[in-house]
């Protein structure tokens, strides 16, 4: 039985959860999961390396003496392509991080030409360019930077509304390049818009598919669990929790939102 935790700053990890969730519905008896946001050090895409680092360790290391999980999934990818190793040399539990889709985009690409739709952080990180470098050589990419697309996501879970004018200015160097076929959607908030992403190259006439990297995670996840199966001996009560390092702050139409997700009970978690 294995007890994974998913965690991301605000709610965009919420997309990798729920695809966790699909696929453990057959088994959903083997396993606990339980969602846990850094609201209270939200967004991560704008702070610096160094204090970004500190954060997530420490974050880390209180989700693990709370929950004592068998695997933490990092489901953002800012803190995955700065933190990840040292998540892995500093727990002593499974740690999967997830990352921008570039390697499937490129294979699927007919043109070649691939938008990177992110965080300025994940844009500029070293990790992120020798992803590009491994897997897409042979593409020319479209790089946009958008910490906007997070606030929306996250506002849109609340129930508010989008600013869709917004939205079609941060897509538009994506419209303009004419042989772009493929969009990679390098954060865990944005598939959350994907509906309105979709919407906006539809309004312009254009056809382009979106990629994340929320189902690749998903079977990682299941994979390690199935493999180490005999070693997790956790039971499920922590099955269907959502915690927050700041629980006052969150929005009731975002509470809503998580009790229609099955979610059952609202924790907070102090990081010290």
């Amino acid at each position: 039985m294995a007890r994974i935790v998913v965690y991301d700053s605000g709610v965009g990890g919420l997309t990798i959860y729920q695809q966790l969730r699909q696929r453990l519905e057959p088994n959903s008896a083997q396993h606990s999961l339980v969602f846990v946001s850094d609201n209270a050090a939200y967004p991560y895409g704008t702070k610096a390396d160094a204090e970004l680092i500190s954060r997530v360790s420490s974050t880390a290391q209180a989700i693990v003496d709370s929950y004592q999980p068998d695997m933490l999934v990092v489901a953002c990818n800012t803190a995955s392509t700065l933190a990840l190793q040292t998540l892995r040399d500093q727990l002593e539990c499974e740690v999967v991080g997830v990352v921008p889709a570039i390697k499937p985009a490129a294979q699927i690409s007919q043109t070649k030409m691939i938008g990177l739709l992110a965080t300025p952080a994940t844009i500029e990180r070293d990790y992120t360019r020798q992803l590009i470098n491994d897997f897409a050589q042979q593409c020319q990419l479209i790089n946009v930077g958008s910490s906007d697309l997070v606030e929306m996501a996250e506002a849109k879970l609340a129930g508010h509304s989008i600013d869709h004018s917004r939205l079609s200015d941060i897509l538009q160097p994506f419209i303009d390049s004419a042989n772009l076929d493929v969009l990679v959607l390098a954060c865990t908030h944005f598939p959350l818009l994907a509906e309105e992403i979709g919407d906006v190259f539809y309004s312009n006439k254009r056809s382009v598919s979106l990629v994340d990297s929320g189902d690749a995670i998903a079977r990682r996840v299941l994979s390690l669990a199935g493999s180490k199966a005999n070693y997790f001996d956790k039971t499920n009560e922590l099955d269907a929790i959502a915690s927050f390092t700041d629980v006052g702050s969150i929005d009731s139409g975002l509470v809503r939102y998580l009790k229609s997700q099955g979610f059952v009970n609202v924790q907070q978690l102090i990081v010290e």
